[in-house]
């Protein structure tokens, strides 16, 4: 829907020919979430409400609730941050339900952002809001960005966001990190780099949440690569080699299934896969030896407590995979 409105059409009545309309539902890329916050959700895109916010003490229990994934995701938010604000966007998490929990920008575009509503404690789901860079990422468990007039209210058509989903260490949704920015010189080409930059740092988010929830545990990281275009991919075994972890990208290349959490030996989730899974779970468990043993410059203890595992373990692994210690 970029720069095509008509001459004459307001934003609302846009929206409500595409939602109105098959031909135009198919050629509009959020036509989905346009009929979702209108007919599911009920909402006008031509009222403007006034901003709601909760109060400090919700927004304080909001924070509690999800204390771990400020914690891992604080010096994520820091670091995108540096970079984000000095081009005049903010950065924001929100927890799974879209209430923004956190925020980082600059003093000067406060005003700006917050009179957008965009501020801790704000209800950016798509049942508040309609279609926008939270409420939609999360309803679509993808990430999206959210190009000025593709936002469902017309008040909101300043903006654009660029969300990405956070998936906490069970597959479930955790949160969104949502970089805005207000300013009319917005290319798409800036946007499309920023989106990038905001999915990565999500992953980064989802990587360090779930080592942090299985701290103790030996992480392997599957599929070749921790982070590969599928997720993050990460399983969590404990000292007998059973998966009692999986991130939501780990669940679906394998399909591993709840029930089986807990239950499952490594060796038979890649082996029932393929007479090469049984390889690629080898050569995965080699990697992570390996690193360990780099990170503790060659000292097998050190690199044995690393992995939560003993020493003579350490030894037998090893020797079993071909490793030189």
């Amino acid at each position: 829907m970029r720069n095509s409105r008509p001459q004459g059409r307001n934003h609302a009545e846009i929206v409500q020919s595409v939602v109105s309309s098959p031909r135009a539902a198919g050629q509009a890329g959020f036509a989905a979430s346009w009929r979702r916050s209108m007919i599911h959700h009920k909402l006008d895109p031509a009222v403007h409400k006034a901003g709601e916010r909760l109060s400090a003490s919700e927004v304080a229990l909001r924070r509690e609730a999800a204390g771990l994934l400020l914690q891992v995701a604080t010096p994520v938010l820091d670091r995108l941050a540096r970079a984000a604000c000095e081009a005049g966007c903010a950065v924001f998490l929100s927890d799974a339900e879209g209430f923004v929990l956190d925020e980082r920008m600059r003093e000067g575009d406060r005003t700006a952002f917050h009179g957008s509503n965009l501020a801790p404690g704000s209800d950016w789901s798509e049942g508040r809001e309609g279609t926008n860079g939270i409420g939609t990422c999360l309803a679509e468990g993808r990430a999206v960005t959210v190009w000025r007039d593709q936002h469902f209210r017309a008040n909101n058509t300043g903006l654009t966001c660029m969300g990405a989903p956070v998936f906490g260490a069970q597959g479930e949704l955790a949160g969104v990190i949502d970089v805005s920015s207000a300013r009319e010189d917005m290319t798409e080409g800036y946007a499309r780099l920023v989106g990038l930059t905001v999915q990565d740092a999500a992953s980064r988010i989802e990587s360090d949440l779930f080592r942090a929830s299985f701290e103790g545990a030996r992480i392997l990281s599957t599929g070749g690569a921790e982070d590969g275009p599928q997720g993050v991919m990460l399983l969590a075994l404990d000292r007998d080699d059973l998966v009692i972890g999986a991130t939501r990208a780990a669940r679906r290349h394998l399909g591993l299934e709840e029930a089986q959490i807990g239950r499952l030996p490594a060796n038979d989730l890649f082996g029932a896969r393929s007479e090469t899974g049984q390889g690629a779970l080898a050569e995965a468990q080699r990697a992570e030896m390996a690193r360990a043993l780099a990170r503790s410059g060659g000292n097998v203890s050190a690199a044995a407590r690393d992995l939560g595992i003993g020493r003579a373990t350490f030894y037998r692994k090893a020797k079993a995979l071909g490793l030189s210690v």
